[in-house]
């Protein structure tokens, strides 16, 4: 509790010095659309803050357009169908110019109508399970092929994976990701009999049976490997059962999509480590544009206790990239945004750069960590910077597809009948 005390005061400064002496007339309106209530508020809320920092810096370096950034926040609490109702609001009634926001799949689908029928611009900066590409979202976060699928390939090449355990929280994120996943493994050779797929509940906390269920695949003698797409608290309790199985990661290696190290930050970290972790950033990248963010941070904050983790980065990126396309567009305007952003470049904090292409995704470098004991990772992979792909091509009716918007309009082109198809995947 303390420490989500203090993550709140330190966003009610942030906004306050973001919106001191600001004349209503010459600011250029953004929305600021995550949860600060009910059960995603921790991660989001600091996502919150990131683009608070943002804003307060470039004002100080003279805004954008020679006009003062104002951030308009609002929290959809946790409430997916609320958060299309506050983008509603965002764009009609606040006239923001562009929104950044949404941490979960479902929430971004629940504002995705709204964004394309106003014509808005939503920066979504947090992993996701791909199988979309919309006009009017700039995908910050990873695409399948630039955490899941690396992920596996480490598992399998470098630990000697053979038999695989997927285990999900019941929503469209893991649910997707492992269709993809279970695909991709049976390319790679790997039978049905040695995958095994789990869904539980957010929140869930009996995880005896499961990880009986994952200690018996086993029993043959070939290696076995989790991929966690678990989310929230119910982390806890699923390695504190492994950890009283006697399973550690020498054992069972647990490689987590959705652990990073706000997730760990405060909690006790004896039953985690030496399992794994696939980002596209970690705090403990070694480079002099991720040791200045997080000194900027922590002087933001007030509090060098807080942690950085992978959709603040995100979030940095897709902030830098609209600027840096409104200034190359000298508008606001959505269509003048979006003509200008596809090839844009601008640097992450892992020391390459993030490109914006044809498809809303960028490329990311993907980083496979080691959880350390205090709650920090050890790198011990990463990649050059691997395009973003909407569609993946493990499933068979995304293979053909395309998302093209500078040169086809279109998000979703069929290659073979060289056509755009109008309704999204039931992916």
């Amino acid at each position: 509790m303390a420490r989500l005390t203090s993550t709140l005061l330190g966003a009610g400064i942030g906004m306050a010095c973001t919106g001191m002496a600001l004349a209503q007339d010459d600011t250029i309106k953004i929305g600021v659309l995550h949860s600060l209530s009910g059960t995603m508020a921790i991660s989001e809320t600091t996502l919150k803050d990131t683009v608070l920092m943002m804003v307060e810096q470039q004002n100080a370096k003279g805004g954008v357009l020679g006009k003062q950034i104002e951030a308009v926040v609002v929290d959809p609490a946790s409430d997916w169908p609320l958060f299309a109702e506050k983008a509603r609001e965002l764009i009609s009634v606040q006239g923001v110019d562009a929104i950044f926001g949404c941490w979960t799949s479902v929430s971004r689908k629940s504002v995705l109508p709204v964004i394309e029928e106003l014509n808005g611009l939503l920066f979504y900066p947090v992993q996701y399970e791909g199988e979309e590409s919309s006009k009017n979202v700039i995908y910050t976060g990873a695409a399948p092929n630039q955490q899941a699928i690396p992920a596996v390939d480490y598992m399998a090449d470098e630990l000697g994976v053979e038999k695989w355990a997927l285990l999900g929280t019941d929503y469209v994120y893991p649910r997707t990701t492992n269709t993809i996943l279970e695909s991709y493994l049976a390319e790679r050779g790997v039978g049905p009999d040695d995958i095994h797929v789990n869904y539980t509940p957010f929140s869930h906390s009996d995880w005896s049976k499961i990880v009986a269920d994952v200690i018996a695949l086993g029993k043959d003698g070939k290696q076995v490997g989790v991929v966690s797409t678990i989310n929230g608290d119910a982390n806890v309790g699923f390695y504190k059962e492994l950890a009283a199985a006697g399973v550690s990661a020498d054992d069972i290696p647990v490689m987590a999509f959705s652990v990073g190290e706000e997730e760990l930050s405060g909690l006790d970290t004896a039953n985690l480590v030496g399992h794994l972790a696939a980002w596209n950033y970690f705090e403990t990248a070694e480079t002099p544009e991720n040791e200045a963010f997080i000194e900027e941070w922590h002087a933001f904050t007030g509090d060098d206790s807080r942690v950085t983790n992978d959709p603040m980065e995100a979030t940095m990126l897709g902030f830098n990239l609209w600027v840096k396309a409104v200034e190359q567009a000298g508008s606001t305007d959505t269509d003048a945004v979006l003509d200008a952003i596809v090839g844009l470049e601008v640097p992450n904090l892992t020391g390459s750069t993030a490109k914006v292409l044809p498809n809303h995704h960028l490329t990311k470098p993907v980083l496979i960590g080691e959880i350390r004991d205090d709650g920090q990772f050890d790198i011990l992979s990463e990649t050059a910077p691997v395009p973003g792909d909407a569609w993946t091509d493990f499933l068979a009716d995304s293979a053909v597809l395309d998302a093209d918007w500078p040169g086809k309009g279109c998000g979703m082109w069929n290659t073979q009948t060289e056509s755009c198809v109008q309704i999204q995947s039931n992916y």
